[in-house]
């Protein structure tokens, strides 16, 4: 004898296995017509909340399945949205995707994501690799991929680029101009009466925002007649990274010196290393970071840094990008939203003199 209902036992007599439980089933459960089904998995929001409570627990009954392949055959494209991040691990990329998928999943949309890890080349494998399964908008992260825009082009979707502004955008930009959070960095350094800069980065001949941001430090410095010493690093931190970054300053003797950081991972290594070879923060080396990210509030002395605004990028992209899916149109000219940054001043490079 079978555990389950019979209402619901009764439903898998007849049919082979392996056969998918079709819309119909669920429409027939759920006491409502095909359509609303639809319509539901589309827009839940759309539907009654009687009907919607019906059919979700005809779905939780008959174990349904939507058939992604099949909607996009007939649709053209599918109810997915292709996203490309450099990193999954990197806390600024998790939290855009976050506020994408939130706004996605409520329009019955799904994110299909992967990780390029900086390179190039995979990133336009990963490109082609997602187009050929006709998502219904393609996002990428940065501006540096004109090379795919004839690909990009032939598709007919809304292609959207994020975190970063510049030239030739597609059809949508988000973000911000890194060149500007170099300099307001370098700006705020240069203000407390330092003369002696270094930008450490890790990994820019990959990370070319990374690399935009010493670019604006350095260029902003020159301004005012003084240079900046970059570094560039292969890796994010460690102990031998670090020691080179310390060798460097340590060039420079013991006058007050301004150390800005690719991000705050780095930067809070190096207050500990500071520390660690009694160097005074920000008495003997002002630090700066970059992101903002929780341990840069609770690190000892707190961290200065750049606050950029990652779950307004991710909504930005996914609210302007459903507009066009829905209505089936693409902007007669490229839209970009520069959603600025902010400069947190903290307590690791106050009052150096």
């Amino acid at each position: 004898m079978s555990d389950l209902p019979a209402t619901v036992a009764n439903l898998n007599l007849g049919r082979r296995k392996g056969n998918r439980v079709t819309m119909d089933v669920v429409a027939e459960r759920a006491k409502v017509s095909p359509s609303t089904v639809s319509l539901f998995l589309r827009d839940p929001e759309a539907v009654s909340s009687k009907r919607a409570e019906r059919i979700r627990a005809a779905i939780e009954e008959t174990g349904y399945t939507v058939n992604r392949l099949a909607g996009a055959l007939a649709a053209s494209h599918s109810r997915a949205v292709a996203v490309i991040v450099p990193s999954m691990i990197n806390a600024f990329f998790s939290e855009t995707l976050q506020a994408m998928q939130d706004v996605f999943e409520a329009k019955g949309y799904q994110l299909l994501i992967s990780n390029s890890n900086y390179d190039p080349e995979r990133e336009l494998e990963l490109m082609r690799a997602h187009l050929s399964w006709s998502p219904a908008a393609l996002v990428l992260t940065g501006n540096q991929h004109q090379g795919a825009r004839a690909m990009l082009e032939a598709t007919g979707i809304p292609v959207a680029q994020m975190w970063e502004l510049g030239d030739a955008p597609f059809h949508l930009q988000v973000g911000f101009f890194h060149e500007h959070v170099g300099a307001a960095l370098a700006e705020h350094l240069h203000g407390l009466g330092l003369r002696h800069f270094t930008y450490v980065g890790a990994r820019m001949h990959l990370d070319h925002r990374a690399r935009k941001r010493a670019e604006g430090f350095s260029a902003w410095l020159a301004q005012q007649s003084c240079s900046a010493t970059v570094i560039a690093l292969e890796e994010s931190t460690s102990e031998a990274v670090l020691t080179q970054v310390f060798d460097q300053l340590a060039l420079n003797g013991d006058q007050p010196q301004g150390l800005c950081c690719s991000n705050d991972v780095l930067a809070i290594g190096a207050l500990f290393e500071a520390r660690r070879r009694g160097i005074e923060v920000p008495g003997q080396l002002a630090i700066a970071g970059f992101g903002d990210l929780p341990l840069s509030k609770l690190s000892a002395p707190r961290l200065t840094t750049v606050r950029p605004y990652p779950l307004e990028i991710g909504r930005t992209v996914a609210t302007r990008l459903l507009n066009w899916i829905e209505t089936g149109t693409l902007p007669a000219e490229p839209e970009t939203v520069d959603l600025g940054f902010e400069l947190i001043v903290r307590e690791s490079t106050r009052a150096v003199l």
